[in-house]
């Protein structure tokens, strides 16, 4: 079985790089590619085609729930799960609005 294809979606280097670290533990996952903004995912998201975009919602030129929005009308069968610091009673609402498939906080993966 082919490994899950993960696109990695934060303007800040370091939280990717720790998310990669995360992912790199598991043989059946794989870092396709990485976005440092909305724009950037939706360009990456287009010519990489993962199966999951981790996807950071506060980030410059375009927010991740507008390119979670627009990655999921060129790609529905791609899955969208929101990583963010905002508060999560408002975050997880307007993740789940955007379509994202779940939600998760930067301080559950610490």
């Amino acid at each position: 079985m082919a490994a899950l294809r993960v696109l990695l979606v934060d303007d800040h280097e370091g939280t990717r790089k720790g998310m990669r670290e995360l992912l790199s533990s598991r043989s059946d996952w794989s870092v396709c590619g990485e976005a440092t903004d909305g724009i950037d995912a939706i360009e990456k998201a287009r010519s990489l085609r993962p199966d999951v975009v981790l996807m950071d919602i506060s980030m410059p030129r375009m927010d991740g729930l507008e390119a979670t929005r627009n990655i999921l009308e060129e790609l529905p069968q791609c899955k969208v799960v929101v990583i963010t610091q905002n508060d999560p009673s408002v975050a997880r609402y307007q993740a789940v609005a955007a379509g994202a498939k779940a939600f998760v906080t930067k301080s559950q993966l610490s």
